[in-house]
């Protein structure tokens, strides 16, 4: 299976991957989540308000595709081909051939008094591989939101068991636009279970915790700048071109969490400087373990972004039911699971012989005894499925 995207679309993936850097950004500066872990999937919510996009018009449909990145990228057209081809490329599961398992889908729940317009439904069904779904909201709300956790949970293989808390949704709801989406990768490179030890992790607060470190004595992909050192972990790769990589980003002070995540989101193209190309000896190496469950209702932080329209009532998403009623978008759950091990991560890779002159090896240190960032990423096409940070990674939720 290839990976090559359009060239358009490469430009979308920049776009995205934008909207996820000031997403985190904006999460991490939340009071409630500074100062805990933090993970959640960017991918899978770009590409849930890239499908409202299709239902929207007007103004509303304008600043959805402003704040997805995609206003001089293709504008929503491109939103949908990048859509398209990160579910069908990206996305795919492929671990039959030894890549990491990967499970996607969307659904679309539409109440049965109402009809989904052709062309939307077509658009969700082709491009976005949804399945509709017709529900009774008016008079069988709980049980149809029963039905979607359980569609979650099952996507997400038990990770991810309620999507919508009790409550969420009522006899007023009419469409209910969900995705889900399950990673697990082994390291190319395993960790020895033996090797794991004790010891201090320095948390924001001035505090230390004890915490169990992976170590290595292999030689490692690290890259060290402008106050910043990014170690890159590959994920066992199989029959085709993707490249799953973990990446964590790590300050040298020990308080720089919240300056690096700024750096992140607001200086073009961060990410790509700083990917370490070159394996360097290792001298000492330590990586926490880490489980992070982290859920979120995403509406004000959306709208701190910029998204106020879809949430308002001057709302216009008229191109998704074929019925004159005004729709608007309520509420925006997501949740996200990340565990980092030994083996590698689960998240709701001839012989050639040169001689040359021989110089002294690169010699690094990567300690991660305090907080950082970390994300997933697939690098072929630089789509990041998952982000966070750790600031304990002794606090699983």
């Amino acid at each position: 299976m290839a990976t090559t995207l359009a060239t358009d679309v490469c430009l979308s993936v920049a776009h995205q991957t934008r909207f996820a850097l000031r997403l985190a950004s904006a999460i991490s500066s939340d009071p409630e989540s500074a100062t805990g872990n933090v993970a959640f999937s960017p991918v899978s919510l770009h590409v849930a308000l890239s499908l409202i996009t299709a239902g929207a018009g007007g103004t509303t449909r304008d600043q959805l595709v402003a704040i997805l990145g995609n206003e001089n990228a293709g504008g929503p057209e491109g939103l949908h081909s990048l859509a398209e081809q990160v579910v069908q490329l990206v996305l795919a599961d492929a671990s039959i051939t030894g890549d990491p398992r990967v499970a996607f889908a969307n659904g679309v729940f539409v109440d049965a008094s109402l009809s989904l317009k052709p062309s939307f439904q077509e658009l969700a069904v082709c491009n976005y591989k949804s399945e509709v779904q017709s529900v009774d909201f008016q008079n069988k709300a709980p049980e149809i939101a029963s039905q979607v956790n359980s569609w979650v949970e099952n996507v997400t293989t038990g990770l991810i068991r309620e999507i919508l808390p009790e409550g969420s949704i009522d006899y007023t709801t009419r469409l209910v636009l969900g995705n889900a989406l399950y990673f697990k990768g082994l390291w190319t490179e395993k960790f020895d279970e033996s090797k794991t030890k004790y010891d201090k992790f320095h948390l924001l607060n001035g505090n230390t915790v004890q915490t169990p470190f992976m170590s290595s004595t292999n030689k490692q992909y690290i890259s060290s700048s402008d106050g910043l050192k990014v170690l890159k972990l590959p994920y066992q790769k199989g029959g085709d071109n993707r490249q799953f990589s973990m990446y964590i980003l790590l300050p040298e002070r020990r308080d720089d969490l919240w300056t690096l995540a700024k750096r992140l989101s607001t200086e073009s193209e961060f990410i790509e400087k700083h990917i370490p190309t070159e394996k360097v000896v290792v001298d000492q190496f330590m990586l926490p373990k880490f489980k992070i469950s982290f859920g979120f209702e995403a509406t004000n932080l959306l709208k701190s972004l910029g998204l106020q329209l879809p949430f308002s009532r001057e709302a216009n998403l008229s191109e998704m039911v074929n019925s004159q009623v005004d729709l608007f978008l309520s509420s925006v759950f997501h949740k996200s699971f990340v565990e980092v091990n030994e083996q590698g991560t689960e998240a709701a890779a001839a012989t050639s012989v040169a001689i040359e002159q021989q110089q002294m090896p690169i010699v690094m240190d990567f300690v991660a005894d305090h907080p950082f960032l970390f994300l997933i990423r697939e690098d072929v096409t630089g789509v990041v499925l998952f982000i966070g940070h750790v600031a304990n990674p002794l606090v699983s939720s």
